[in-house]
């Protein structure tokens, strides 16, 4: 498992993470939106990933929110490593550093996955790129 703020980033590591979003947000998902959002390399963000040696075999991002509180985004897994929990382990590595509000918008289909962490609906669904999401809340101890 691998962890670096935004500004801490090299262009090797930020590479291979834009690349699997790519791969399965834009292709595999069929959705065609711009990725690179503007947040990536902001200092209060902060990249997950776990490398199989040779790309990057899942990622997650953490936000620091204007407001306060955290929101845990583009949570991806490529397809060779589907079904190995990495996921899970990048959102449980993600919360262990985190105290306060952390939200996040599940694909719906996914809602046990992330409430297994502690997450409940928090909203009503809506639609993002025609793939159902739902906004989710964990509220973690604050420190």
């Amino acid at each position: 498992m691998q962890r670096a703020t935004g500004p801490d980033l090299t262009a090797t590591e930020l590479y291979a993470i834009l690349l699997l979003r790519a791969e399965v947000f834009v292709v595999e998902q069929a959705c065609a939106y711009l990725d690179p959002d503007g947040r990536d390399l902001e200092p209060g963000t902060t990249h997950l990933w776990v490398s199989d040696g040779h790309a990057c075999a899942a990622c997650a991002r953490v936000l620091t929110e204007p407001g306060g509180g955290h929101r845990i985004g583009r949570v991806v897994t490529a397809i060779a490593h589907r079904g190995q929990h990495l996921a899970g382990r990048l959102i449980d590595d993600a919360l262990s550093a985190l105290d306060g509000t952390v939200v996040l918008d599940a694909q719906s289909h996914l809602l046990a996955v992330y409430a297994r962490h502690g997450f409940v609906a928090d909203g009503p669904e809506f639609v993002e790129d025609d793939i159902p999401h739902t906004p989710m809340r964990l509220q973690r101890p604050s420190a």
